[in-house]
């Protein structure tokens, strides 16, 4: 069985950059993570429209973290003696649940505790909506406008900020400054978590530099 202490999540509000963080970090460190994939991404990438189906969206979250935990199951037997982060993770349908807390729970039959225990860290990438920021993502399937993003993310905040070791990733004029600061967040969470070459969790010099007389670059990206 896959120990939930090398299991982290990555989550954070709509245009917080996470989506570009998980691609940089599985290009450094390759073969030494896997990064289990965003139940609800995969569901929108083949062909599920958000709104057609009927009622208040209380089915399509159940189905949600049911996908969620069956990926985590997989990718947990599959890659034992690999490090896993997660693209969100099972409390992630808190922020978009339509009913109090504890009728989630009731729904998909679990608690709080039980979800947070899955989780070694929790890294929490802020969306550059905070700070009026365009929140264009590199995940098609993410259509909120600003608003809506600044309102998932304190949702998000107020669940995730509840686990033990949490890592907030706030929201920066520059976005690779950000980026770097993820990377380094998530490198030196993975450092505590294995036994395996810590040297292999340092993202590479120059990764991500700060442009030359420049302090931003705002397109948010995940």
């Amino acid at each position: 069985m896959h120990s939930q202490e090398n299991v982290i999540v990555v989550t954070g509000g709509p245009g917080g950059g996470k989506t570009t963080a998980l691609d940089l970090f599985q290009r450094e460190l390759k073969s030494a993570v896997k990064i289990v994939p965003e139940a609800a991404t995969l569901l929108f990438g083949h062909g599920l429209d958000r709104d057609v189906g009927s009622g208040d969206g209380k089915l399509l979250q159940r189905s949600i973290y049911r996908m969620q935990i069956s990926l985590e199951e997989i990718f947990r037997d599959f890659y034992a003696d690999r490090l896993l982060i997660c693209d969100r993770g099972t409390l992630d349908g808190l922020a978009y649940w339509p009913d109090t807390d504890e009728s989630y729970f009731e729904s998909v039959g679990t608690s709080f505790e039980a979800e947070m225990s899955r989780y070694r860290a929790v890294i929490f990438f802020q969306t550059a909506a905070i700070h009026g920021e365009d929140v264009k993502s590199n995940n098609p399937y993410r259509t909120e406008d600003s608003s809506t993003a600044v309102a998932i993310d304190k949702k998000l905040e107020r669940v995730w900020s509840r686990h033990p070791d949490f890592h907030h990733i706030p929201a920066q004029l520059s976005f690779m400054a950000k980026i770097n600061h993820g990377l380094e967040t998530i490198a030196g969470v993975l450092k505590q978590m294995s036994p395996w070459d810590h040297r292999d969790a340092q993202p590479a010099q120059g990764v991500l530099p700060e442009p030359h007389g420049s302090a931003s670059l705002k397109q948010p990206r995940g």
